[in-house]
């Protein structure tokens, strides 16, 4: 039996705030960096909040996504669509069609096209 929409959209919230998590986690620790070098690093007074970012249970606020950005030394501008991505999905998909595509979706899309054209 599958999940209810609303139940459904709930679930992949949580994966998507879970993945960005491991990649926050990822970045961080491919730069030799602890939770609370990072933390001074953003401008996050406490360091735990790095713990709960870093397993989805929080959520980076819009104005820090440039400071964190350049703690983790990556783009600010792919930094605030991972964000978004993750804790704004339905809007992200509105803004970025084409990045919100999945492989799958992406490659069914290029399929019809060289049906279209024979």
């Amino acid at each position: 039996m599958r999940p209810a929409p609303s139940e459904q959209s709930r679930q992949q919230n949580e994966h998507l705030r879970v993945s960005v998590g491991q990649w926050l986690r990822d970045r961080r620790t491919s730069l030799g960096l602890s939770q609370r070098e990072l933390a001074d690093l953003a401008g996050f007074e406490y360091y735990t909040f790095i713990s709960q970012l870093e397993t989805g249970r929080g959520r980076v606020p819009a104005e820090r996504y440039e400071s964190y950005a350049k703690a983790l030394q990556v783009d600010s501008r792919e930094f605030a669509m991972r964000m978004l991505q993750a804790y704004e999905n339905s809007t992200y998909k509105l803004l970025f069609p084409s990045e919100a595509m999945s492989d799958l979706e992406r490659r069914l899309r290029a399929l019809e096209a060289q049906v279209g054209k024979a």
